[in-house]
């Protein structure tokens, strides 16, 4: 079975289980998350199924917003409530405007330190467990993309921003380096992914109403097509030779009878009956389109 479940991840589950919740469920073995929450952390998680986890790469591109409560005054080791707390300090001067002209700073293209308790790898180790062993490493400054962040609610010490970001954005280190540039500390306190990509929260089905649907024996009427991620790509048509020379990995000139639009760097192909038979990258060097993935 191949296509995408789009769950609504619960506080206090990892991803992980999860994905081992749907494998259970469904019998199928080739699962995969299309990037990781946090076990307090709720909200949208894509879980890809059969060929359709060969496209988590692209998934894990796409644009993602997370509603985010901070407590301003706390810091943790971790930058959420479930770590150990390392200060605390009085926030209640801090205004309005002051947190709205911090938060300037971090619109816009942004470097961020991974946090300690993240799966980010040091000398082939991930931090996370360097942090458990009570190991403090030095991490290199990474670029964000922070496309908007905007304040949903203030109620001091607790502030609640909406916050629309590219891959590899840390919500987490948002929070603590919002609290050093307000001069009195802060960790995150909830988050809930609300879209990645094409899925929303409002659409996500809860893992007790998917195992519901697995015992009903309607759960693959969930399970969006796994071509519904690219739906903003080029659309090439092939005729069953180019169909072959795909299938072969033979690079192919789609400029006669199925052009691309100037300019697309991928684009997903069909046969003539409608069924995705691949994607397809341009060379720009050969003017050529060379076959990426290809699929059953």
């Amino acid at each position: 079975m191949d296509g995408i479940l789009n769950i609504n991840k619960p506080a206090g589950k990892t991803s992980f289980a999860v994905v081992a919740m749907v494998k259970r469920l469904t019998h199928e073995k080739h699962a995969g998350h299309a990037g990781t929450l946090d076990p307090m952390a709720t909200g949208v998680l894509p879980v890809c199924l059969g060929q359709a986890t060969r496209l988590v790469e692209y998934l894990m591109d796409t644009t993602k917003t997370y509603l985010a409560e901070i407590e301003l005054g706390v810091s943790t080791d971790s930058y959420d409530r479930e770590g150990a707390e390392t200060q605390r300090s009085d926030a209640s001067a801090v205004t309005f405007a002051q947190i709205e002209a911090a938060l300037h700073a971090f619109r816009g293209v942004i470097t961020q330190v991974p946090p300690m308790y993240s799966a980010v790898k040091h000398q082939g180790k991930p931090l996370y467990e360097l942090a458990r062993a009570g190991i403090d490493v030095e991490r290199k400054g990474r670029t964000a993309k922070i496309f908007s962040l905007e304040i949903k609610g203030w109620h001091n010490p607790f502030l609640t921003v909406e916050v629309t970001c590219g891959k590899g954005t840390y919500i987490r280190s948002l929070a603590n380096d919002l609290g050093q540039a307000l001069g009195c500390g802060a960790t995150l306190s909830k988050l809930e992914r609300s879209r990645c990509g094409i899925f929303s929260v409002t659409e996500a089905v809860t893992p007790a109403a998917f195992e519901e649907a697995c015992h009903g024996g309607y759960w693959e009427s969930l399970l969006y097509p796994m071509d519904s991620i690219l739906s903003l790509w080029a659309t090439a048509i092939v005729s069953e030779e180019k169909a072959k020379s795909i299938r072969n990995g033979a690079l192919i000139n789609l400029t006669e009878n199925t052009p691309v639009p100037e300019g697309s760097q991928f684009c997903r192909a069909y046969t003539r009956d409608g069924t995705l038979l691949g994607i397809l990258h341009f060379d720009a060097e050969k003017k050529l389109w060379q076959p990426e993935k290809v699929f059953n």
